[in-house]
């Protein structure tokens, strides 16, 4: 089993991804989805995400060697940037959603030097907007983008999109697709990979495309 699928395996094990075809969840924007993602449970299970942020680690050195700093987004982020950051003993910044309405009204907590070549670390990627609104914002300060990555991505169109318009590399370090591939395994799930694999490719119509 290659790492990808390890990683999907874990996420399903601690119960950080949810799968149910059957009575589908609502999101925010109220697409109807078969999943729910929740990556905040990675931060209470030691053993498991001591794998996920070494494979973090691992994926930023592979695809961007010359990171100087580690950012995350908030607040999904921002601990996995923290854990990333530690490994590599690299500086670690962590990005707002919006300005502080006070004090120095900063976006950008921590020290980032002009030019510094920067990686941001986001927990999951759906659209894409959060973490490349962030990365502008690290642009604006002065950063150096080199790129994304994040631990899940929904692999929806829209988010491709968006980060072909950015301009920035992403690199995560499993799917949806390789996710329902071994969530099918279990006998609950067994019945339903054409439900579940046709949802990412039109959302929106899911499921009644």
């Amino acid at each position: 089993m290659n790492q990808a699928s390890n990683i999907a395996e874990l996420l399903l094990a601690i119960n950080a991804v949810n799968l149910n075809p059957t009575e589908p969840y609502t999101w925010a924007s109220g697409i109807k989805a078969p999943i729910y993602c929740d990556n905040r449970l990675i931060m209470s299970y030691p053993k498991e995400r001591d794998q996920i942020e070494t494979a973090l680690a691992e994926l930023i050195m592979h695809h961007y060697p010359d990171v100087e700093v580690i950012a995350g987004t908030a607040t999904a982020g921002i601990p996995h940037a923290a854990f990333v950051a530690a490994k590599l003993n690299l500086p670690m910044i962590y990005v707002r959603s919006s300005n502080k309405d006070h004090g120095k009204q900063k976006a950008i907590e921590g020290y980032l030097e002009p030019g510094a070549k920067v990686v941001m670390i986001e927990d999951l990627i759906s659209t894409g907007s959060s973490v490349l609104k962030a990365a502008e914002k690290v642009t604006e300060a002065g950063g150096d983008v080199l790129g994304c990555v994040a631990i899940f991505d929904y692999l929806l169109e829209v988010g491709r999109q968006n980060f072909a318009a950015a301009q920035l590399p992403l690199a995560t370090l499993t799917n949806y697709q390789i996710l329902i591939d071994a969530a099918v395994k279990r006998p609950e799930l067994a019945n339903h990979y054409d439900t579940l694999a046709s949802w990412y490719q039109n959302p929106s119509q899911w499921p009644n495309q």
